[in-house]
């Protein structure tokens, strides 16, 4: 038979004892909303492929530089209509 140790809320330390009598609701969100916030959530299987948002922030700048590097060999010069010669 299992010993039943003291209750969990005695095993925690008191500095992480929080007092929620003076915390304020909604502090960070008027400050969220001017300063705006760029949060992508992944799916699970594409956030599998990846250690860490460092790993994911640098496949999408290597996608970004490989799309730009590509987008300028293909862009072609806008030029006016070519003037056929008549034979």
């Amino acid at each position: 038979m299992k010993r039943k140790g003291p209750p969990p809320s005695d095993n925690m330390r008191a500095e992480y004892t929080f007092d929620y009598t003076h915390a304020v609701r909604g502090k960070y969100y008027r400050r969220l909303i001017k300063e705006g916030a760029n949060v992508a959530v992944l799916e699970p299987d594409v956030a599998n492929a990846f250690r860490d948002s460092a790993s994911v922030n640098a496949a999408l700048r290597s996608l970004l530089e490989m799309s730009e590097a590509t987008r300028r060999l293909t862009t072609h010069t806008k030029r006016g209509p070519k003037k056929r010669v008549a034979a």
